[in-house]
């Protein structure tokens, strides 16, 4: 009836094995990598937000 809770159990044993084999990011690697997920998110933004400006431009001129 309650089998379900040995596989959660299960589940939580092996993830928690997992957990301890995986290597972690050094403090200065992981300051590195947020600068550059930072600056890709600035400049994917800017970019859509050119892409915007050029698609309403283009819009407004084919309604007009």
């Amino acid at each position: 009836m309650f089998k379900w809770i040995g596989s959660i159990k299960g589940f939580v044993k092996e993830v928690k094995t997992e957990l301890i084999k995986c290597t972690w990011p050094t403090r200065k690697e992981l300051y590195g990598q947020s600068v550059v997920v930072v600056f890709a998110v600035i400049i994917l933004g800017v970019f859509i937000a050119l892409c915007d400006r050029i698609n309403f431009g283009l819009l407004d001129l084919i309604i007009r």
